[in-house]
């Protein structure tokens, strides 16, 4: 395969053919990802909307989740509060991906966990146009959310571990604008689809017939490496050497190099009890506290703005269209991680996010300015959305190699957790101003916590805990030097 050569970012940078192999691949999946995720925005009691869609022409109780149109079976107000559940048992989905989802990245690869969610994934996205009881759709909007949490947490991480560190940060920016644009497309779909069979499989077929281009995607090298899998290694070698030194020169371990000390046991296979050691190091420990608490706040702020769009006074097709194009901004996400680096950039847009969210409260319920507030509320849902894919980026450049997808899928447990919070709440009436306080107020706290955490920039990915000790010390080493400079200069000021 060919290469690419530009500038990007401020520095020289070189894609290789198999790094675009897979990133186009993850692209696609995630665009294609993104039209279940808000599903229930549109299955669920439409009847407001029906007007728009029939010109007056039927009754105002008449909406596409009905027998009549292809929907399930039963009277229309038992099969309302059925699909109400819908939203829920999908981020509980996804809160059950998280617990169960990252020890088996782990142990048998990230292509491979990858090729099985999807192609269930898009199994679940067809049946319901067949299957039409309410019953059985919560169920697959339960395993839809399964699959879709272990999509996300292997594609990025994935798409980071084929990256040098001066191209690691496009991965985030690129995933996160296919998941944006799929919104986007996702609108206008679910408007003029007049059924529930018909929106289910616009949805679904794109999946199914995607599959086929899933086979040929590469496995992980950084995986490939810790588990001494040379002979896959060696056939990406023959596809571009130069670059393939070059990615595993940047890991936290020099090929052929021995293994650390306690990493036995874990490529032993499943149930390895070293894996417990490493998640109770200190180090570890404090870094899973801190992106916790940045993955609950995020989830909190990010989808009690995105799951209940609608109500902030405007119609729901036009604000989740908007929702998704002013998500489409990250894809300069790169040339601002370049100059800032990852610990700044999620501190800064914390911080806004929160401020966002507060003038949001006080434009829609003081001012009660509809379009304001959502405004507001969607800037708010940018800076978390661009925090969202600092983070992801941060944790992956923050954990081991060797116990990475379980840190990760211990955050991503923080990060459900906070999406099942916001289900609890009731957005009938609009926002609720106490969960309005806490999407502005828990995010500024999390800026201050960010500054526990060491700078990864332009670092190897590490691969033992020595690794990740050695990216703290390098913080305190700035640390002291910035305070013996203030100390010298104060000195000099001092003497006559």
């Amino acid at each position: 395969m060919g290469t690419l050569r530009g500038k990007g970012c401020g520095f020289e940078t070189r894609l290789s053919g198999l790094q675009i192999a897979v990133y186009w691949r993850l692209c696609l999946l995630l665009f294609l990802n993104s039209f279940l995720f808000f599903l229930d925005l549109y299955t669920t009691c439409t009847s407001r909307h029906a007007d728009h869609r029939t010109d007056n022409r039927t009754a105002p109780e008449d909406n596409r989740t009905g027998p009549e149109h292809g929907g399930p079976t039963g009277s229309s107000e038992s099969e309302c509060v059925w699909l109400s559940y819908g939203q829920t048992l999908y981020i509980i989905g996804l809160l059950l991906g998280s617990l169960f989802g990252g020890a088996p990245s782990d142990w048998y690869g990230r292509r491979v966990v990858l090729q099985v969610c999807v192609s269930v994934h898009a199994v679940c996205a067809v049946l319901p146009a067949a299957l039409h009881h309410p019953l059985f759709f919560i169920t697959l909007r339960c395993l839809t959310g399964v699959c879709s949490s272990l999509t996300h947490s292997c594609a990025f991480s994935l798409a980071v571990e084929w990256s040098v560190p001066a191209c690691r940060a496009w991965p985030p920016a690129l995933l996160g604008l296919s998941f944006s644009l799929g919104m986007v497309v996702q609108a206008p779909l679910a408007y003029v689809c007049c059924s529930w069979a018909a929106l289910h499989l616009a949805l679904g077929l794109p999946q199914i017939l995607f599959l086929p281009i899933l086979i040929s995607l590469p496995e992980s090298p950084c995986w490939l490496l810790l588990k001494k899998r040379m002979s896959v290694l060696d056939q990406y070698r023959k596809q571009d050497p130069e670059y393939m030194q070059q990615l595993l020169n940047s890991t936290g371990e020099e090929e052929g190099a021995e293994p650390a000390e306690g990493a036995e046991p874990a490529e032993a296979g499943p149930g390895g009890l070293c894996d417990l050691t490493h998640l109770r190091h200190p180090t570890v420990m404090l870094r899973l506290a801190v992106m916790s608490y940045l993955g609950l706040t995020t989830a909190l702020t990010y989808y009690g703005i995105s799951l209940n769009i609608g109500s902030f006074g405007v119609d729901v097709y036009r604000a989740q269209f908007f929702s998704g194009l002013s998500e489409t901004p990250c894809v300069l996400l790169p040339f601002l991680l370049a100059r800032c680096g990852r610990r700044t950039v999620s501190m800064l847009t914390m911080f806004l996010s929160g401020l966002a969210c507060l003038l949001s409260l006080v434009a829609s319920q003081i001012y009660r300015d509809a379009v304001w507030g959502m405004s507001l509320a969607l800037l708010g849902k940018f800076c978390m959305l661009t925090n969202m894919f600092v983070s992801l980026l941060y944790s992956i450049e923050l954990f081991p190699t060797i116990t990475r997808q379980r840190c990760l899928a211990l955050v991503n447990v923080f990060y459900r957790a906070g999406s099942v919070f916001n289900t609890l709440l009731d957005f009938s009436a609009g926002i609720p101003l106490a969960a309005m306080i806490i999407y502005g107020c828990g995010p500024i706290i999390g800026s201050l916590f960010c500054l526990l955490l060491p700078e990864t920039s332009q670092g190897p990915l590490p691969d033992s805990l020595e690794d990740c000790e050695r990216q703290s010390r390098v913080r305190l080493n700035q640390v002291k030097t910035h305070l013996n400079q203030v100390k010298t200069h104060l000195n000099q000021v001092d003497s006559p």
